[in-house]
């Protein structure tokens, strides 16, 4: 009688489809990508049935960069990570929750856009904000992101400090630049939102450093012309670069669905989305579309200046480093 139950029980699920539900993966990314990553997850879900004729689910997990790769790490069961700076998955590769060689994986280094540090100033920039200079000047609050703790931080410390050395600055002069800008920083944010959320709703500081990307997210969440967006003479290529989470889909046998979430990130059609999101493509054709949106500026690389994240993660941010020979917490 039990077996007979079972059996009719088996046939009732599959009747209703929950006996074979949508296959379910999840991204966990960084603070900022919270609009893009909801339009994209539309986009592929919509692509995935059309040429598979499959329905999947798409979940997300956002929080400072670095502090979800510690989530990853410590067992959180995402399918791919998608981050704002690569040593947030070097680290991920070091433990072997991705592949050693995942850079390889992917095209351009495994970053499918990329974006830059600028300046976001109250409604008419009231304080006169144009360079990085202007950060350091007395009076003056400056709202950024722990670089311990989020990618966004540790690309707006590199972007002041090469800035300085674009400039003719020695090592020397250079902490003693970002030391000054530092020292103007009231509270460090954990994350990208929280420094919005520091600067638009506690309504703390006169400028936010942040990637490009947030331009858009501010408008569409606190409505236009509250920030003005301050383009710096000199800032850093920041890379957003994307893994499969080899841990997780070996477990929950995603492994194809994941390869493919990630490179439909370099299709046309998500290109376009990212571009709309202020996200730099790699497509040099819609990148030159939406020229009104990436204005120039002469941009550096990490390789260019230090060597690598990874060197700058030892000599900046590793504690004992010179981020925390220049910034005492308040």
């Amino acid at each position: 009688m039990k077996k007979l139950t079972h059996i009719a029980l088996a046939a009732t699920l599959a009747l209703s489809g929950l006996g074979a539900s949508a296959q379910t993966l999840l991204n966990a990314s960084y603070d900022v990508a919270r609009e893009f990553y909801k339009d994209y997850n539309a986009a592929f879900i919509a692509n995935y049935k059309k040429t598979t004729g499959k329905d999947i689910k798409i979940d997300q997990a956002h929080g400072g960069s670095s502090a979800q790769a510690r989530a990853v790490n410590d067992g959180l069961d995402a399918d791919v990570v998608t981050m704002n700076t690569t040593t947030d998955v070097d680290f991920l590769a070091s433990t072997g929750v991705v592949a050693k060689d995942w850079p390889k994986r992917f095209p351009n280094n495994a970053s499918p856009t990329t974006s830059t540090m600028l300046f976001l100033t109250r409604n008419g920039n009231p304080k006169n904000i144009k360079d990085w200079d202007d950060l350091t000047k007395p009076g003056i609050q400056v709202i950024v992101v722990n670089p311990k703790t989020g990618g966004n931080g540790r690309m707006a410390y590199l972007a002041a400090w090469g800035y300085a050395k674009k400039k003719g600055a020695s090592d020397a002069q250079a902490a003693e630049f970002v030391g000054k800008l530092y020292k103007n920083v009231p509270v460090l944010a954990k994350g990208g939102r929280d420094a919005t959320t520091i600067f638009l709703q506690r309504n703390i500081g006169d400028v936010l450093v942040t990637f490009e990307s947030e331009v858009v997210s501010v408008d569409n969440e606190f409505g236009a012309g509250k920030v003005d967006a301050v383009h710096p003479s000199i800032s850093i290529v920041a890379e957003n670069p994307v893994a499969v989470v080899e841990r997780t889909v070996a477990k929950k046998g995603t492994g194809d669905l994941a390869k493919a979430y990630l490179n439909y990130l370099y299709s046309d059609e998500a290109q376009e989305i990212a571009a709309k999101h202020a996200l730099r493509p790699r497509n040099a054709a819609i990148l030159k579309k939406y020229a009104s949106t990436f204005k120039p500026i002469q941009l550096f690389t990490v390789q260019e200046l230090f060597g690598s994240l990874s060197e700058a993660q030892k000599v900046h941010f590793n504690d004992g480093g010179q981020f925390d020979k220049l910034y005492t917490v308040k």
